[in-house]
């Protein structure tokens, strides 16, 4: 049960870390899945 819940959280906290990591990297889905012609307004 203790590894189940130490899996849990390292999926949590990579997650986590992903999210922001890539945001902050510039991947996020609206700057990837737009071009130029697109408006996101």
């Amino acid at each position: 049960m203790k590894a189940f819940l130490m899996a849990c959280v390292a999926v949590i906290g990579i997650a986590i870390a992903a999210y922001y990591g890539l945001h902050a990297a510039g991947f996020s889905a609206s700057d990837k899945g737009s071009g130029p012609a697109v408006r996101l307004d």
